[in-house]
């Protein structure tokens, strides 16, 4: 789980550095064609065989996918690795927290709503596209949860997910094609946007099956709290970008909040599924 945390976070802070040179939308097209080749090398679709109730979902997962990718990469360009990540989590908070009537989800939501409001306080430099595009990626990231459970139930392991991994990468053939004869490439950068895929999508989607079968998905889920703070360390030592103590105060809370409420979650459904 560490492993699989550390590489996804070292994998977007290497797509930042070749942002400059490819640009946020270049580096995502390299990386959802890496992810495609990954996972459907790992999951072997047989796309011929799925049915109109099972394309559905598929192609709304491709399309959250694509648009998850984008608009984190777009934030981190503009506000930064460890900020982005943290406003990013909110989509799994609020997927935690939804429908919950409890005390404990109500102060969860609280304390990341504090957070969240300590991260995107007013000042002089704030930039307020980057903190709506790092939400809008918070959203897609709910979405991809919820997406993903029904994919799951329809589809056996992995085809679903291979299948909209490569959706996405045929939808951004024209767009990066385009972006990477605007920007004019080096081998450098071309390298880094490919280890971002590496990194970023097949060694965690490998190390969380392997993970997976080893501890409690509850306990997974908990642990994915850990990604803002792994982060925010990675852009101050890879990225020499530096936060204010107040933001790392906010991180805090927020990864508090997801943890808590994670876990709170996972227990009351082993709670009902025991009864």
């Amino acid at each position: 789980m560490v492993g699989s945390g550390l590489s996804n976070q070292v994998g977007a802070s290497i797509a930042a550095l070749a942002f400059p040179v490819l640009g946020p939308v270049g580096v995502v097209a390299v990386r959802q064609w890496v992810a495609a080749f990954v996972l459907l090398s790992a999951g072997r679709p047989k796309l011929r065989s799925f049915t109109a109730a099972q394309w559905r979902p598929v192609l709304a997962l491709a399309a959250v996918f694509a648009a998850m990718n984008l608009t984190l990469y777009m934030a981190i360009d503009r506000i930064g690795l460890g900020l982005a990540v943290t406003l990013e989590f909110l989509g799994p908070l609020a997927v935690a927290l939804a429908g919950s009537r409890r005390r404990t989800d109500l102060a969860c939501a609280l304390a990341a709503a504090a957070g969240v409001v300590v991260l995107t306080r007013p000042q002089p430099s704030t930039d307020y596209l980057g903190i709506g595009l790092a939400l809008i990626a918070a959203v897609c990231w709910g979405c991809y949860i919820l997406l993903n459970r029904t994919v799951g139930e329809r589809l056996p392991g992995v085809q679903g997910s291979a299948a909209a991994a490569a959706v996405s990468g045929l939808l951004y053939l024209p767009v990066g094609a385009v972006a990477l004869w605007l920007h004019q490439p080096s081998v450098v950068a071309l390298l880094c946007a490919v280890a971002a895929g590496v990194l970023s999508s097949a060694v965690p989607f490998l190390a969380d099956l392997l993970a997976l079968r080893r501890v409690p998905a509850r306990f997974f889920g908990i642990f994915m709290s850990v990604n803002p703070v792994f982060a925010a360390l990675i852009g101050l030592l890879i990225l020499g970008q530096h936060l204010a103590p107040a933001s790392w105060l906010a991180i805090a809370m927020i990864v508090t909040a997801n943890a808590v409420a994670v876990g709170v979650t996972a227990s009351r459904s082993l709670a009902k599924t025991a009864y």
